[in-house]
């Protein structure tokens, strides 16, 4: 199995085989809209620019399972990633990335690369403790547990590295790099 073995639905409403991304290093990040870390939009954009043209690609599942920080529509997604942020990577429709309604592209990422915590710093350590208190028992488990988790997906399709929320997205760079 590898990510190529999945698809999902463009936020244009266009299905898309991840088959199409054969041969290309991928950033995959679930995406929100009001969400503390949403300027981080800006950060994938920039990645894109960069390394697209070697054969890199980002894609945004935008969620709403997080304390409803992504509300809008597909429309309104769309717009706001645009003008606010200039995103011009793709965007999938509204997806859910946790528990049992997770899109099948999402438990085969979370079955690959699991939590590994938050790392350092305040963010960090703000983020932990609230999400503690959320997911008890489970918050150690593999699933999602915020917006803006990123994995790197490498040629072939198989999942590298896994990111949480508190990295940023220039912080990823070294390691696109590497893949290229």
């Amino acid at each position: 199995m590898s990510v190529y073995d999945y698809e999902y639905t463009s936020i244009e409403s266009k299905p898309v085989e991840m088959s199409e991304y054969r041969g290309k290093v991928l950033l995959i990040v679930n995406t929100a809209s009001k969400c503390g870390f949403t300027p981080q939009y800006k950060g994938l954009e920039e990645l894109y620019l960069e390394y697209k043209d070697r054969g890199f690609t980002v894609i945004g599942f935008p969620c709403n399972q997080f304390m409803e920080q992504e509300p809008g529509s597909e429309q309104e997604i769309s717009e706001f990633c645009s003008t606010r942020y200039g995103v011009t990577f793709p965007l999938s429709q509204k997806v859910e990335v946790r528990n049992e309604n997770a899109i099948p592209l999402y438990r085969y990422l979370t079955s690959q690369k699991g939590f590994q915590g938050f790392g350092k710093g305040m963010k960090a350590k703000t983020l932990e403790l609230m999400l503690k208190a959320r997911y008890k028992d489970g918050f150690l488990d593999a699933q999602i547990k915020w917006n803006f988790t990123k994995f790197l997906i490498d040629h072939g399709g198989n999942v590298v590295s896994r990111y949480e929320p508190t990295v940023e997205p220039k912080d990823i760079a070294g390691d696109i790099e590497k893949l290229l």
